[in-house]
């Protein structure tokens, strides 16, 4: 998933390449750093059989001599080709950074793991179905989970593709790369060793997580839940002040486009304020106004 974004908006306060990383993400990498470098040095040992995710079909006693539980947390940290490994990487590093800086390191962690999962599970439904023997290995299915998400907060971040000379909007590539596995996994292709539907199975659970988010918390940018107690409920239904009309004259297309203008100047400026300070440094006025965005 060759992506650059198209400046260094989310850039850490932290100077150095690998300070400049969230925790989260810079712990990811080296794992997967870690395990690819064990798979290719340690041959002898089929560490990518062991950790790898099989599939379901085969039954009694050969069934549960192959797949455990495990494999479905483990699978996503297992790469034997370099540029699987790269190209996943540079992924997670290009977007997941910049999620973890708006999620935090918590809610970040857990959406990874269960796009991953899902990715996992959607794909042994799949070989199952299709009386598929496979076994699957890689962090595409989370990343693609990453990337969902981040063309659902930021939709018209401009990315860089590469070989396209032009930028696209984040919500027009993730659109794009669903539709294309979608085609890739229908066609069936001889010698098409890529997961497609796992990578499917990834954005699938990263829209379900994100929507189920969206509704049960006031804010779900970071870990902490937005619902209120029952007590706070209550008193602030009584201490509810009575809504007044107020009537707006019809906005005509000089005055929307002014609108619209001033907003992405004030997005601007927060993303900037990211760049140079990290997330936690903007006030809750501007977290709100960067989610308001988001959702538009």
């Amino acid at each position: 998933m060759p992506a650059k974004l198209n400046s260094n908006m989310f850039n850490n306060s932290n100077n150095s390449f690998y300070g400049g990383i969230p925790v989260v993400t810079r712990n990811l990498l080296i794992i997967n750093l870690i395990v690819w470098a064990a798979c290719n040095l340690f041959k002898q040992l089929p560490l990518a059989d062991i950790l790898g995710l099989h599939d379901l079909n085969h039954g009694g006693f050969y069934f549960y001599q192959r797949f455990s539980f495990y494999q479905l947390i483990t699978y996503q940290f297992t790469h034997t080709e370099f540029f699987h490994l790269f190209f996943n990487m540079f992924a997670l590093y290009m977007f997941g950074r910049v999620l973890e800086s708006y999620w935090g390191p918590s809610r970040f962690f857990t959406y990874y793991m269960v796009t991953g999962i899902g990715a996992g599970l959607i794909q042994l439904a799949v070989c199952y179905f299709q009386d598929i023997y496979s076994v699957t290995i890689g962090a595409s299915g989370a990343v693609f989970g990453i990337l969902l998400a981040f063309g659902m907060i930021f939709p018209n971040a401009p990315l860089m593709i590469i070989p396209i000379p032009f930028p696209i909007k984040a919500k027009y590539l993730v659109i794009g790369y669903g539709l294309l596995e979608l085609s890739m996994g229908i066609a069936d292709r001889s010698g098409d060793n890529v997961a497609h539907f796992a990578h499917l199975g990834g954005m699938l659970f990263g829209i379900i997580l994100i929507l189920y988010w969206r509704k049960n918390n006031g804010n779900f940018r970071s870990g902490n839940s937005g619902n209120r107690s029952w007590t706070k409920k209550i008193k602030d239904f009584f201490n509810k002040k009575p809504k007044m009309t107020v009537h707006k004259r019809p906005e005509n297309d000089w005055d929307y486009n002014a609108r619209k203008a001033e907003e992405s100047k004030k997005i601007d400026h927060i993303l900037e304020k990211i760049k140079y300070s990290g997330y936690n440094s903007l006030s809750e006025e501007e977290k709100k106004k960067l989610f308001d965005a988001s959702k538009k």
